[in-house]
């Protein structure tokens, strides 16, 4: 809660950052970080240094701010560095905390490594590479002395923060997640047809910024995946077995729908992470919606004071199931990058990631609880080339790491620009033998390092 009193501390010694990846998330920092006390963003890396130049310009930079011709130059006059050379950028001394935001996980895995490498903090935007290998990233940032942390802003780690609430408070989580858009038909998705679940018009489309690939992961459930992923593998809160139901759910309903079924519930269990759907499956808007936002389900525990816990609920306007023992909070939105200081602060100057993997069990050795398989949308044949999250080929299926480890499942993360040995049918997981892949790249050895090097949990 002091975090911008520490900030201001730190006017004349300024937290310094680097940003690589100036897309949208990178830009809506940003927009902030210019005005934030305590920060100086000495350089942006991105393989594309005239769109970084577009974004500062976008959110309101003056150019002399962006005018440095070298980092040397820009840590001396407090301005910023534009370059696309990343790794570079990153080995240099004077960065002290560095942003990937970059969506790639290979890029992900390569700059998180690199950190650990040259001693400097990571806050991990791309949530493709932390659900692809971050137990096995956040054990490696541990053993360097540097932090790993999710990005505030963005879902896994607000939720994050709502189940250490709960834990600190007391109580116990039974579920934890975020809202969505979502119907069955979804999952089968391509870039070709995401345009009319959107509702948006050809000529909408074609006078916006609009990425049809990554509109689409959103859309047909591969980045609800990854972001429970993240979540589970950062709170030990388990996915069902046969990974997300999308149950409709409005906020006044979170007690009774995220409950247990034994309870009453519509939960495999309690201590589950879930995604809660914004339309009935009939297509109707569910009444007051989650669609933006991230819960947290939880009771009083068991014990002699529940009696009196769940007294407190009526007595304080709670919104409990019929029971009086199940109740929920919510936030309605997230920021996205808006709020991505909040890490950057936490990281830099208390040490403490805004969600880790593992950080539930308390920096031991942990456990690998959550997977993201790549999922055939359609029957796919021998010798097609899989095109990764958001499509036309596959999309990503959460589901226990102990089942992904099973059935040697490939990650979604691995599953672009790889082609298929053998047929996979509609609704099928993909297999890491079902396809050819370069088993020397460093993204897919360090992936199957983390599945040999961790054991699995598949509950909370």
């Amino acid at each position: 809660m002091n975090l911008y009193a520490m900030l201001g501390q730190r006017e004349g010694k300024p937290l310094r950052v680097l940003l690589i990846g100036a897309g949208k998330f990178g830009s809506m920092y940003l927009a902030q970080a210019r005005v934030t006390p305590g920060i100086h963003l000495v350089a942006i890396a991105d393989l594309q240094p005239a769109r970084a130049a577009e974004a500062l310009e976008r959110t309101g930079w003056p150019r002399e701010r962006y005018a440095a011709k070298s980092l040397s130059e820009a840590l001396a006059r407090g301005t910023t560095w534009i370059t696309d050379d990343s790794l570079g950028a990153l080995a240099a001394e004077g960065v002290e905390i560095v942003i990937d935001a970059t969506g790639s996980p290979v890029a992900g895995i390569r700059h998180a490594l690199a950190c650990c490498r040259h001693g400097k903090h990571i806050v991990m935007v791309n949530v493709e590479a932390d659900a692809l290998a971050g137990p096995l990233l956040a054990r490696r940032a541990r053993q360097a002395g540097v932090v790993y942390s999710l990005a505030y802003g963005d879902q896994p780690a607000l939720i994050c923060e709502m189940v250490d609430w709960a834990r600190a408070a007391g109580f116990e989580v039974v579920a934890a997640g975020k809202g969505t858009k979502y119907l069955p038909g979804y999952h089968q998705s391509t870039p070709d047809t995401v345009w009319r679940h959107y509702g948006f018009t050809p000529e909408q489309v074609a006078a916006g910024d609009f990425n049809a690939k990554m509109f689409n992961s959103f859309l047909d459930g591969t980045k609800s995946a990854i972001e429970m992923a993240s979540v589970a593998n950062a709170t030990g809160l388990a996915p069902a077995p046969g990974g997300l139901t999308f149950p409709p759910c409005g906020v006044d309903d979170l007690p009774r729908v995220l409950r247990p079924r034994d309870a009453g519930g519509q939960l495999h269990h309690a201590g589950q992470v879930e995604v809660i759907s914004s339309l009935e499956r009939d297509g109707r808007p569910v009444f007051r919606d989650l669609r933006w936002g991230v819960y947290v389900a939880f009771a009083a525990k068991a014990g002699a004071g529940r009696d009196y816990v769940e007294r407190c609920f009526r007595e304080y306007g709670m919104v409990t199931d019929d029971s009086g023992r199940y109740a929920a909070i919510y936030k309605p939105n997230h920021l996205i990058g808006l709020e991505l200081g909040i890490s950057v602060a936490s990281v830099g100057l208390r040490g403490e990631p805004t969600g880790a993997p593992m950080s539930w069990f308390g920096g031991g050795s942990g456990s690998w609880i959550a997977d993201v398989v790549a999922t055939a949308k359609r029957d796919l044949a021998a010798g097609e080339m899989l095109d990764g999250e958001g499509g036309y080929a596959v999309y990503g299926q959460l589901m226990p790491a102990a089942d992904s480890r099973t059935c040697g499942g490939l990650p979604i993360g691995l599953a672009h620009g790889v082609r298929l040995k053998r047929s996979v049918a509609a609704g099928t997981a993909v297999g890491w033998a079902d396809v050819d892949i370069d088993g020397e790249s460093e993204a897919v050895r360090f992936r199957r390092e983390m599945e040999t090097s961790f054991g699995t949990t598949s509950a909370a």
